[in-house]
């Protein structure tokens, strides 16, 4: 079972995107998080130590990220949890990495405008319901919505 955790922190790297030989979309970037507390006898906020975690997207997600972040930015990030010792030479350290399910804008700093995108894959026809409702029950109408000229597509 995959460790799961969710971080707030900045985007301390311009956000690193490439794209593999077989078409897989990968960004990357370090964050940045410092828990600060309140020390009641100096009555100011105090920066605890940074940690610092490489976060790693991929597919759809690497394409919004890259198209969205930019260093300097409040974001939260979940996903699943790495941690990788290494070795280089003399050199020996810890890398904790985050494999993103889920990237956004921390609106605690921010506003943000959210635009939708649409996937360029296939998507398979939607099956006919097979609900069925009693003679005496009419099936529910489909809700009326007002026309938005700049409305996107949606694929289901």
């Amino acid at each position: 079972m995959p460790d799961a955790i969710t971080l707030t922190g900045l985007v301390a790297t311009p956000p690193r995107h490439l794209v593999t030989s077989e078409g897989l979309p990968i960004t990357s970037f370090r964050l940045a998080s410092t828990q600060r507390r309140f020390d009641r006898g100096q009555e100011k906020w105090i920066d605890g130590e940074t940690n610092w975690y490489t976060i790693t997207a991929f597919r759809q997600l690497a394409l919004n990220s890259n198209a969205s972040l930019d260093k300097g930015q409040r974001v939260l990030v979940t996903g699943r949890l790495k941690i990788r010792d290494w070795e280089n030479g003399e050199r020996t350290g810890t890398t904790i990495e985050i494999e993103a399910e889920a990237i956004g804008h921390d609106l605690s700093w921010g506003t943000a405008a959210f635009t939708r995108s649409v996937s360029t894959a296939t998507i398979a026809p939607a099956e006919p319901a097979s609900e069925q409702f009693p003679p005496e029950i009419e099936s529910p109408a489909p809700a009326e919505l007002p026309a938005d000229e700049d409305a996107v597509p949606v694929p289901f």
